[in-house]
């Protein structure tokens, strides 16, 4: 979702492939062994394999809405964040969305655990309409999605908890134009019989 979004908002042209990742496509493994997603395919021939990658490359060519950190300070900001999105909170989102995956009876600690993030980034949002500063950007893109996925688990659960502000960018967020844009549905490609 993230790097879709950064592709919508760059402007950049792309041939979108969707695939089912329990019967991917031989080209597919080909291009990118790994066969996770995303993966962009450039025309010089490089693969890109990270949404992360994907969203600098697009925001690089073009960053019309101005997403990228525009200081050293804003990047340390971001890549801080981003550490620990991808990191601590990521383990403690799937253990919680999917505790039977990690032998666990459920995942209520992981979600003790991710709330404690979930409220700085309350806190945050309290002097700042959105993470990324006054204006959405690629911290908000790329937080976004790891967000809704736990809110998702619970949703019930997590909009009662004392987070006002996140509920409220997270709502912001599932009610825009980009969003719905990125999660249109895709019919499966089927790659060319040779």
């Amino acid at each position: 979702m993230r790097a879709r979004l950064a592709l919508r908002v760059s402007g950049v042209t792309y041939e979108h492939r969707e695939v089912a990742l329990k019967a991917k496509p031989e080209p597919m493994l080909v291009v990118s062994p790994k066969g996770t997603v995303p993966v962009l395919c450039l025309s010089t021939g490089e693969v890109l394999e990270q949404s992360l990658d994907i969203m600098r490359w697009a925001l690089m060519h073009n960053d019309p809405e101005r997403w990228l950190p525009c200081s050293p300070a804003s990047w340390t900001v971001f890549n801080t964040t981003l550490d620990r999105l991808d990191g601590e909170f990521k383990a403690d989102l799937d253990r919680y969305k999917y505790p039977q995956r990690f032998g666990l009876i459920d995942g209520l600690s992981h979600r003790t655990q991710g709330a404690v993030w979930l409220m700085a980034l309350d806190t945050q949002l309290q002097s700042s309409a959105f993470l990324a500063g006054p204006t959405w950007g690629l911290l908000d893109a790329c937080v976004a999605p790891f967000v809704r996925q736990f809110a998702r688990t619970d949703r019930v659960w997590f909009e009662v908890q004392p987070w006002p502000h996140l509920v409220q960018w997270l709502a912001a967020f599932e009610n825009s134009e980009a969003f719905v844009a990125v999660m249109r549905k895709h019919p499966l490609w089927v790659p060319p019989q040779v």
